[in-house]
């Protein structure tokens, strides 16, 4: 998507909208997980010579939108009138929802060029933001227009940071990551008496990606196996925040006391007979991202699947060096 109302001479050097992006998505992705049936977003406020005035991101749904967070910081800290530039990983929303439009709250401060990340993949509010803004006499003008070496890589996490909330706003469903742990060999069974062989910084990461997570998938074998708690316990999470426990089991075969313990942890257990019901329910909860915590068979079953958005293999090195971390994408949908 091209300009809206290019005022070209008044932008700021494409290092400085580049470094603001960077920390727009920074933010954002720091309340992935949080923010359902919203999704994350972050905001940057620039002056006119480039200092930032203010990092926000939307916190939790039915809270202040990332644009009128940091508005408001600008405002209690009287810098309100030095608001230049606004920088945001996603279209501001020019719809009246449990808080009220973006657009609105920029066209209240003296902003007078809007750098934005990704559209709305809303169908029911795309481009309504940008073209309100615009029509307002602001310059518009998105991250894809950056000359900077830095663009596709910022690109592709605003596009990540979006993706759940893109994909299940546009087909009803969850976006599908799959999480999978292997040995210097390929395999996915720890040695005897150890439930894990990845490193610190592995497991740190794979509680990372279930803190974005709206809910957990597995199967009643690693259930049965392991006895896993899948909290959050590396890192601190969201506050009150309540996922979904998703059990393949279709031959009843968890226990009633595992979901008990399960709910009494702050999941919510659901039982389903296969993964299709699973993520249709899922969807109608609201579920953005759903993290595949499975065993090697049904790890197995969904990559061979076209359900699946992203495959994070972490693989022990065989010479005792770090990690080897890969991610694969399998689609990632805008609509």
């Amino acid at each position: 998507m091209g300009a809206l109302n290019d005022l070209t001479s008044s932008s700021l050097p494409d290092g400085v909208i580049a470094d603001a992006f960077a920390r727009a998505i920074a933010v954002a992705t720091d309340y992935a997980g949080a923010t359902s049936p919203n999704p994350p977003v972050g905001c940057v406020l620039l002056d006119a010579a480039g200092n930032s005035l203010a990092v926000e991101a939307h916190r939790k749904a039915g809270d202040l939108h990332a644009e009128a967070r940091a508005i408001a910081a600008c405002r209690a800290a009287g810098t309100i009138d030095r608001i230049h530039t606004v920088v945001v990983t996603l279209e501001p929303c020019n719809h009246h929802g449990r808080t009220p439009p973006c657009a609105e709250a920029i066209l209240s401060t003296p902003a007078r060029e809007v750098w934005i990340a990704e559209t709305d993949p809303n169908p029911r509010v795309e481009g309504g933001g940008a073209v309100r803004l615009a029509a307002a006499g602001l310059s518009v003008r998105f991250l894809s227009e950056l000359d900077h070496p830095d663009r596709a890589r910022l690109a592709s996490e605003a596009e990540r940071v979006i993706a759940p909330f893109a994909k299940w706003v546009t087909t009803g469903l969850p976006f599908v990551t799959i999480k999978q742990a292997l040995d210097e060999t390929g395999s996915m069974i720890p040695p005897a008496g150890q439930r894990t062989f990845t490193s610190e910084t592995s497991l740190t990461l794979a509680h990372r990606m279930r803190r974005r997570a709206d809910a957990i998938l597995t199967g009643n074998g690693t259930i049965l196996a392991d006895n896993p708690e899948f909290t959050v316990r590396r890192i601190p999470d969201h506050p009150g925040k309540s996922r979904i426990l998703a059990i393949l089991d279709r031959t009843g075969r968890v226990p009633a006391d595992y979901l008990t313990a399960a709910a009494q942890r702050g999941l919510r257990p659901m039982l389903f007979a296969d993964i299709d019901d699973a993520l249709t329910r899922l969807g109608s909860e609201g579920v953005h991202e759903v993290l595949v915590e499975a065993g090697p068979t049904l790890t197995a079953a969904i990559l061979s699947t076209d359900i699946w958005d992203e495959h994070v293999a972490i693989k022990k090195a065989g010479d005792g060096g770090p990690d080897h971390i890969t991610i694969s994408r399998n689609h990632i949908k805008k609509g």
